[in-house]
């Protein structure tokens, strides 16, 4: 039997919450370099704010170190500010166009901070999927209200709707615990 289209658009949202949470754990340091480490910053070039990756190729040849190769020298200073102020805990050193940034290893201290960051950002989550729920609730009732579905179209869509929540917010659980693993790995 497929899934009802109201079920399945809850799906979609809910899924967009795994996402965003995907995104922000690939920015938290853990002691290993990586490109998408770059990926919050942004760069004051040409009048605006851009992402990093818009101002030049980020990379990660060797495991402690990601170097931005700067397309434009006039943004190289403006590069090397935006990594500094990132507040990463990294420090990066200019070499021509080439801006390289060693990963220092982590300490403890750092790790257990990581972990409560990664925490935070898997609560907004977890809150972000119970918001869907909740919209999609509404509309069940109203839906029943209109006489758009019956009673039992409206105790089986919200059992499901439920059901989807349970399983979105045990996925979150998972990555934040996977995500912990990672960075308290030494």
């Amino acid at each position: 039997m497929s899934e009802d289209p109201f079920v399945t658009a809850l799906r979609k949202r809910m899924d967009g919450a795994l996402d965003v949470l995907r995104k922000e754990f690939a920015g938290i340091r853990t002691g290993r370099a990586s490109p998408s480490l770059l990926d919050p910053v942004r760069v004051e070039a040409y009048g605006q704010t851009l992402p990093m990756n818009q101002v030049g190729s980020v990379s990660a040849p060797e495991p402690r170190l990601i170097v931005v190769q700067v397309w434009d020298k006039g943004l190289v200073k403006a590069v090397e500010k935006a990594i500094r102020e990132a507040n990463l805990g990294l420090n990066p050193q200019v070499d021509g166009q080439l801006v390289r940034v060693p990963v220092p290893d982590l300490s403890e201290e750092r790790r257990k901070e990581l972990t409560k960051v990664a925490a935070r950002y898997a609560e907004q989550a977890r809150v972000a999927v119970r918001n869907v729920r909740r919209e999609g609730l509404d509309g069940l009732k109203k839906q029943e209200k209109d006489g758009k579905i019956s009673q039992d179209q409206h105790r089986k869509l919200e059992k499901d709707v439920q059901g989807l929540t349970d399983a979105t917010i045990k996925r979150v659980d998972e990555m934040l615990h996977q995500k912990d693993k990672e960075i308290l790995q030494v």
